[in-house]
Order: structure tokens, then C-alpha cells, then sequence
């Protein structure tokens, strides 16, 4: 553990895309430990709506109450472990197992058992046999997260600084929705290699995506090949606490879609730019206008602008299935809701062909550290190291060019610091020395 991540240098080991007592480790202090995202607020509306959800490689059930707020149970049947809900969403005010007929009630409580009187003699603790409930559910912008730990700090807390960037889209806006249900795929990589691209990886753009670029014609295009850098000013990477993190590429928010939507992308967009100018400060409205691609610890990921939320969900240290929601804004005409949500999963659904040209690239780096020799090697994050700082009017630490590796290096120092943290009782939430630790960062 103390050789995997050299936050100082940039470097980590290649060792951790593939062991399998490492991926043991982070389910139980990452996964069990760390706010997860579930669904969205508007997937389940109304009093017994639910979905189904994974945390970690813990199914779940999410379910809205009789009171308006929502609940989340280990989707597992008490009396022998069987999946008590088959199916991925619905309504209903019971859940009732395929295998014995135990019943519960939307709020997880043993509501029922068949024979209860003759077979149990009228002995059983029903209070002791609800379902397992998760201990904490918590909603961000109608966003919805969950934890296992009943001692983990706040969801607000967990977001930290990344929230004043998450709010650009999530509130200035207007608000956003996920048009689902969502696209699921499996990839033969580790759930760490798809969330660090996109934590803060736009190097990569103009080479493993070249092609695509070239046919879709879209407002990225100049990129291809790497035939030009995005010059100085053009965007930025940014850390932030708890390991989230984003780059920003300045005024070119419709990213990958072609031409023909990225015009009405725009041309909605400008009729919102100066009520969002006026409330919330010209750089927001700015950020509003720009394409951003970031991360949430440890696997949720987004691009507001390419219009897509994915989910890495691990499956062991060599697997992860992805699911994939294309998101647009609530208020935005449903022609071109419709548009996105088709481009979005023609370019990054399962069978998308940006979404093909990264799986290569992620299968390929997590899965040849099976080798002996390979394992051994410290994989470099050292670009725009020792030039990162602090600004006044943006939160986080910032690496102030378009192309870097900032949100790499806070990613994986938080990624260090939480396997090493023995419970949230011994993290102090006022301690600023961890930005130093990436402005000091030395090669």
C-alpha cells in the first residue's frame, strides 16, 4: 500500500489495475465507505416507484416512501439470500422473493411469510429480518447518492469544492435530466481506468479519437490527428478534496455532436447565457457555454456538453459494466432532447464509436499489468506538475492549461488517502494541507 501511489511525483503502480487484494481493499474502503451514485430524483417520482442500482458489486433497491423521501435496501432476501426484485424498475408497494414467497414492504420491512404461524411457531423477529437497508440516502440537484457507513460525513461535505463546478450545470441551468433507462455494456478493464480519462484526460483526444473526430465533423474536429494544440487559455483541469475533478475546454460546449445539433445546442444556449450571467457571475456563464468532462470519487463520470453521465461499475479487478444516461437540460424542446439522446449513443453508448476507440485503450492498460514484469511498472501523471496553484474565483487547485494531468494526481492522492484512512472519525474536513501536496508536487 505504500509504494502505490507516489502523490509527490505523479506516479502510480500499474500493480493497481489488477490485483485482486487491492480491488478486496477498495470494495471495503472505497465502496463501502464512499457516497455512490444511485438514480436520479426524477427516475422515481412517485410513492413505490424504484430502480434497481449497484454499489460496489452490492445490488440495490432504491425506492421512493410514503413520505416523499427515498430509501435504499440491499436487494437481497433475508431468509436465504436470493434477489428479491428481478427486474430494473417499476412500481410497487411490495417486493415479494421468487424463492419462498418472503414479502417486504416499500420501507423494507418484513411484511409477510408464507406459513409464518405453522412453520416458525410464531418465533421469528420480523423487526430483525427487513431488508438491509443502506445507511445513509442523500439527494444533490436531484441527484441521488447513497453510503454504507453510517459514520461518513455529509453528501455536501463529500462534494466539497467540486460542487460550485457542478452547479454551473446541475442549477444554472435550470436543471438537467437523465434519459434512460440506461445503456449497459461490459468492458474487460478496471473500474479506475475509464473514470481517470475521464477525470481529466483531454491529451488523448486528438490521437486515440482521430478518426471519429473526422467523420462526425463536430466542433472538436480541428483536433484530429494532433494536428494543434488548444492554445494557451483554452481551458483549464481543476482537483478538488475528495479526489473529484474536471477539465474545462473553454466555449466549445456542444463537444462531439455533429454540426446540425451542436447549432441548436448553441442557439438554446444563448438564450440562457445572460439570466445566468446576471445571477450567478459572468465565468459561470462562461463555464455554462464550455464543454466539461470530470469525475466524481470514485466512479461516476460526466460531460456536460457531450451530454452524458456513466457509471464504472466494478465487477472484479478486471471487469466493469458500464452504464451510460444521456443528459440534456429539463426545459430544453424535445426534438432536441431527442437529438441528443440519439447522438449521445450513437458516439457514447454501447455500441458508440468514441465508446469503442477508449475501451481499446482502457482494456489494453488494465489488463497487461498481468504480467509479471509489467505489474512492476509506475505509470506517469507528471504533465503541468509543479505549475499547478490556487485562484481566488475558482475552488480546487488549478492546472491552468487545457491539456494536464492536475485532476489525475488529485485523484489518485485522495485515492491513497482514503485506503490508508481508518474511518471519517480520524479525516478533518478543515485541513487545507492537501492542496500543497499538489502545488509541491515535484518530478
Amino acid at each position: 500500500m505504500d509504494d502505490l501511489i507516489d502523490t509527490k511525483r505523479g506516479l502510480q503502480s500499474a500493480s493497481m489495475f489488477i490485483d485482486p487484494h487491492l480491488y478486496e481493499v477498495e470494495m471495503e474502503k472505497i465502496f463501502g465507505r464512499c457516497w455512490l451514485f444511485l438514480t436520479h430524483e426524477s427516475a422515481i417520482p412517485n410513492y413505490g416507484d424504484f430502480v434497481t442500482a449497484k454499489m460496489g458489486e452490492d445490488e440495490v433497491l432504491v425506492v421512493r416512501q410514503e413520505d416523499g423521501t427515498v430509501k435504499a435496501f440491499l436487494n437481497v432476501c433475508r431468509h436465504r439470500g436470493a434477489r428479491v426484485c428481478p427486474v430494473e424498475a417499476g412500481n410497487r408497494r411490495a417486493f415479494v422473493c421468487n424463492y419462498h414467497g418472503w414479502s417486504y414492504a416499500a420501507d423494507g420491512s418484513l411484511a409477510a411469510i408464507p406459513f409464518e404461524k405453522e412453520l416458525y411457531g410464531g418465533k421469528i423477529d420480523r423487526c430483525a429480518h427487513g431488508l438491509k437497508e443502506v445507511a445513509k440516502v442523500d439527494s444533490y440537484r436531484g441527484f441521488l447518492f447513497g453510503n454504507f457507513d453510517p459514520g461518513a460525513i455529509s453528501l455536501e461535505d463529500y462534494l466539497g469544492d467540486v460542487r460550485w463546478y457542478l452547479d454551473i450545470w446541475m442549477e444554472a441551468s435550470g436543471g438537467v435530466e437523465l434519459i434512460g433507462p440506461p445503456a449497459r455494456s461490459i468492458v474487460h478493464c478496471n473500474w479506475k481506468a475509464p473514470t481517470e480519462n475521464f477525470v481529466g484526460d483531454a491529451y488523448h483526444i486528438g490521437w486515440t479519437h482521430a478518426s471519429s473526430l473526422a467523420a462526425s465533423r463536430s466542433i472538436f474536429a480541428p483536433m484530429s490527428g494532433n494536428q494543434m494544440l488548444p492554445p494557451a487559455g483554452a481551458g483549464a483541469q481543476i482537483a478538488t478534496r475528495f479526489g473529484h475533478g474536471l477539465g474545462i475546454l473553454y466555449d466549445v460546449n456542444p463537444g462531439v455532436h455533429t454540426a446540425q445539433t451542436a447549432e441548436k445546442i448553441l442557439a438554446w444556449q444563448a438564450t440562457k447565457k445572460d439570466k445566468i450571467a446576471e445571477k450567478y457571475g459572468e465565468l459561470k456563464a462562461r463555464f455554462y457555454g464550455s464543454h466539461l468532462n470530470g469525475s466524481l470519487f470514485p466512479n461516476v463520470s460526466y460531460l456536460w456538453g457531450t451530454n452524458t453521465l456513466k457509471i464504472w461499475q466494478p465487477r472484479g479487478p478486471s471487469e466493469t459494466e458500464v452504464w451510460t444516461w444521456a443528459m440534456a437540460e429539463k426545459d430544453m424542446p424535445e426534438d432536441l432532447k431527442r437529438d441528443i439522446y440519439n447522438g449521445l449513443h450513437g458516439g457514447f453508448g454501447t455500441a458508440g464509436y468514441w465508446e469503442a476507440d477508449d475501451n481499446d485503450n482502457m482494456e489494453s492498460a488494465s489488463l497487461l499489468p498481468t504480467g509479471w514484469q509489467s505489474r512492476k511498472l509506475r505509470l506517469n501523471a507528471q504533465m503541468g506538475i509543479g505549475n499547478d496553484t490556487v485562484m481566488d474565483e475558482m475552488p480546487g487547485v488549478i492546472g491552468q492549461a487545457a491539456i494536464g494531468e492536475t485532476s489525475y494526481r488529485g485523484y489518485y492522492r485522495f485515492y491513497d488517502e482514503i485506503l490508508k484512512l481508518p474511518s471519517w472519525d480520524a479525516f478533518d474536513l478543515n485541513d487545507e494541507g492537501w492542496k500543497q501536496q499538489l502545488i509541491d508536487a515535484d518530478r
